[in-house]
């Protein structure tokens, strides 16, 4: 960051750090162990929409590489989502799929379009949750919509959730960055 830079207030943007995601089996550790929530087995990747040809490529690569069923699938927004499915107790196997699958699409340049991945968790209570991987911030928040169905948030539990895992994750310390995630795959 130059002289500039500094005196004006700008900052160099965070660099992805997709090994970020491998800290995800320890906090899946973390939440069962204090707080009853386990992995459902569920993940996805969210970017923006890829056009024709190189959209079909991607799928099929994506398939290639990991050689288990992903569903793909866009939301109202036009965003696309990934959506791999493992064995609940097979924590790093999603993850690496997860992994994979954001190495690809910025492999094959799309790492602008990258937006987060989630990881999907659920009690005894029925109630969800998700740990949210903010590509461009290289950092998580947790995410746990309401139990009654509407579009409201569990605050108590996200800060909760967030106090907990201070240890396991690179938390996103601006709150305001903590997006809601409605109907995602995975979660």
């Amino acid at each position: 960051m130059g002289f500039l830079d500094a005196l004006l207030g700008r900052s160099k943007p965070v660099r992805p750090d997709l090994d970020q995601l491998f800290s995800l089996p320890s906090a899946a550790v973390t939440l069962e162990a204090a707080a009853g929530f386990r992995p459902t087995g569920r993940g996805s990747v969210c970017f923006a929409s890829v056009e024709g040809g190189e959209f079909a490529r991607i799928q099929t690569e994506v398939h290639a590489l990991l050689g288990a069923p992903v569903e793909f699938s866009q939301d109202s927004y036009g965003y696309t989502w990934m959506q791999a499915r493992h064995d609940p107790q097979d924590v790093a196997g999603l993850v690496n799929d997860l992994h994979a699958v954001n190495s690809t699409l910025e492999g094959a340049g799309f790492g602008p379009q990258l937006l987060c991945s989630l990881m999907g968790f659920e009690d005894d209570r029925g109630r969800r949750l998700a740990l949210v991987y903010l590509y461009k911030r290289g950092t998580f928040y947790p995410f746990a919509p309401a139990a009654d169905g509407a579009e409201k948030r569990d605050n108590p539990l996200e800060l909760q959730v967030k106090a907990m895992l201070g240890d396991d994750l690179r938390i996103e310390s601006d709150l305001a960055r903590w997006f809601p995630v409605w109907g995602a795959p995975g979660l």
